[in-house]
């Protein structure tokens, strides 16, 4: 399912009081009598697709304009997940874009329910919508997007090819970078080299182990309360043992006491289990306490003041700490940093080679990428022949018989993503005029006539849901008017298509036909557009042809025309 608009609603536009537009999904017309506010729909629809806001344009006496389109999209498609992406919401396939513009000038736009900048509208339309307006011709207008069509035109012939420049240009952007870096930043790269010997040497010089600063902290420690720590291994194995210059231990040592206390309870234990239990858990005691006592007695005898050695510890920990400080938090730290920076100089110092090397792989790619972007302007040359001659075949059967279309193909001095080409599609306006950019080649509605020339021609290359035309058949009419309704009808069988016309002929291939009724006194009442039934349409379309809408002869040409119309379809 392809987008398309399914409503429109334009309020204090220009001469548009209140319009409501209910669009087909293929080839509608709009139509009305001259200053009814046909160009506004136009202008209203530029605006909903993020067009620049007129304050000028906002309806005398109303605060604001304001236009709101209900669009039917694909559920999971990608508009639907560009909506998403923003925070809007798309519900049920239906999506709903609002435009405002104040008289002062301020403008503001919503996109599914959020508030967005109106710039996100216009890159949500470039793949929605081309409006060709008299002043608005824009999208094939840019040169990007005319290179991409023309890629697209030429379908499978350019496919493998530009896959295989694609992955050349990546790779050779990627070595040109590496290049650069290595070449523009070699003083830089020098002096980073030093800065790593120097902390290398730093760090190989004091050589540190895993953990030392850790381990030397608690040597320094034991070390600075040697006697502290002595003494009070001492008096508490005293405490526990009592005094080991005694024949016993003293009354109140706690291995003579825990004595005693299990003396008393094993005297009693066969008379009681709870307190049997007791007796074995002083006895535990008794040996635990022990153990504790001849370990306290072994770190007593192992702590020594030693002056020496602390000093040595000191200076060993004020040579580590100053490394820790400039490399890392500790030692294990200063080990990672030293192999890091090891790997580090080793790609330094092979800077030269890998130079060499990659200035070969350069030149290489180079050379690769030339023969690519030949064949790409190969490819495309083919193309613009064959595009041109297709458009050009066009504009004949749209009143222009002596225009020709080229597409021109300049080489880039530098490559780019899609290759060296530039693509610009020109108009000679008459055999001995030279060919010009479109916007300079053509008059306004010689452009919009161009313009659909070029869509008819890209339709099925370069696909866009909707399609909006103002006056494309300005300055024509007869047999030229006929074939322009043709080729819009024919457009309309990929697309919607959206046309202000005043000429029947190609009113009558609508599918659908809205009018702007124009008031009394000459202003637009509310909801003036109106969709016409068929009988609606013979009235409308003998009004165009005649003037008048009753007149038997309008009428009877009318039914021709869209018989006509039909029969074509």
């Amino acid at each position: 399912m392809r987008p398309r608009v399914e409503e429109v609603r334009i309020q204090g536009l220009g001469v548009i009081d209140e319009a409501v537009l209910e669009l087909s999904p293929g080839f509608n017309v709009v139509t009305g009598e001259t200053g009814a506010g046909k160009t506004m729909v136009v202008t209203g629809l530029g605006l909903l697709f993020g067009g620049r806001a007129d304050p000028s344009r906002v309806r005398p006496g109303a605060e604001r304009a304001s236009v709101e389109g209900t669009l039917v999209i694909e559920p999971g498609g990608r508009v639907a997940q560009q909506v998403e992406d923003i925070g809007g919401e798309a519900e049920d396939g239906e999506l709903i874009i609002s435009r405002t513009v104040s008289a002062e000038g301020r403008s503001r736009a919503w996109l599914g329910g959020r508030t967005v900048p109106v710039g996100t509208l216009t890159y949500l339309a470039d793949d929605l919508v081309a409006v060709h307006g008299q002043m608005d011709q824009q999208r094939l207008l840019q040169p990007a997007r005319q290179r991409a069509a023309l890629d697209r035109y030429a379908g499978n012939d350019l496919v493998k090819p530009l896959r295989a420049y694609s992955q050349a240009y990546k790779r050779h952007k990627q070595v040109a970078a590496q290049l650069e870096e290595l070449t523009t930043r070699a003083r830089e790269r020098a002096q980073e080299a030093d800065l790593l010997r120097f902390g290398l040497e730093e760090v190989e010089k004091v050589d540190p182990k895993p953990g030392e600063d850790d381990e030397l902290r608690g040597e320094e420690e034991r070390l600075s309360h040697a006697d502290a720590l002595r003494s009070a291994a001492t008096t508490a194995h005293t405490a526990l043992l009592g005094d080991p210059m005694e024949a016993a231990g003293g009354p109140h040592d706690v291995i003579s006491l825990l004595g005693e206390a299990r003396a008393a309870v094993e005297a009693v234990r066969d008379f009681d289990t709870q307190l049997a239990g007791v007796a074995d858990r002083l006895a535990e005691a008794g040996y635990l306490i022990s153990d504790v006592a001849t370990d306290l007695a072994a770190y007593a005898e192992s702590i020594e003041a030693d002056p020496a050695r602390l000093a040595a510890v000191q200076e060993r920990r004020s040579v580590l700490s100053s490394l820790i400080r400039k490399y890392a938090e500790n030692s294990a730290g200063v080990l990672a940093w030293a192999q890091q920076a090891a790997a580090r100089l080793a790609e330094l110092e092979g800077d030269d080679e890998r130079i060499d090397e990659l200035t070969r792989e350069y030149d290489e790619l180079t050379a690769r990428l030339t023969e690519l972007a030949d064949r790409l302007t190969s490819v495309r040359q083919a193309a613009a022949e064959r595009f041109g001659e297709a458009v050009t075949e066009e504009l004949t059967a749209l009143a222009m018989p002596h225009a020709r279309v080229v597409v021109q193909l300049t080489q880039a001095a530098e490559f780019g993503p899609e290759g060296r080409d530039e693509v610009e599609l020109r108009m000679a306006a008459h055999p001995a005029a030279p060919p010009l950019p479109l916007n300079k080649g053509a008059s306004g509605g010689e452009l919009s006539r161009v313009m659909l020339a070029i869509e008819v021609v890209f339709a099925g290359a370069d696909p866009v849901p909707t399609f909006v035309f103002d006056e494309v058949d300005a300055g024509v009419g007869g047999k030229a008017a006929v074939e322009i309704g043709r080729r819009l009808a024919r457009l309309a069988r990929t697309a919607q298509v959206i046309v202000v016309t005043h000429l029947p002929q190609v009113a009558a291939f609508a599918d659908q036909h809205l009018v702007v009724e124009k008031a009394s006194d000459g202003s637009v009442v509310r909801s003036g557009v109106v969709t016409l039934n068929h009988e609606g349409r013979v009235r409308e379309l003998s009004r165009m042809l005649a003037g008048l809408e009753d007149s038997e002869l309008g009428r009877a040409h009318a039914e021709e025309l869209l018989g006509l119309a039909a029969a074509d379809r």
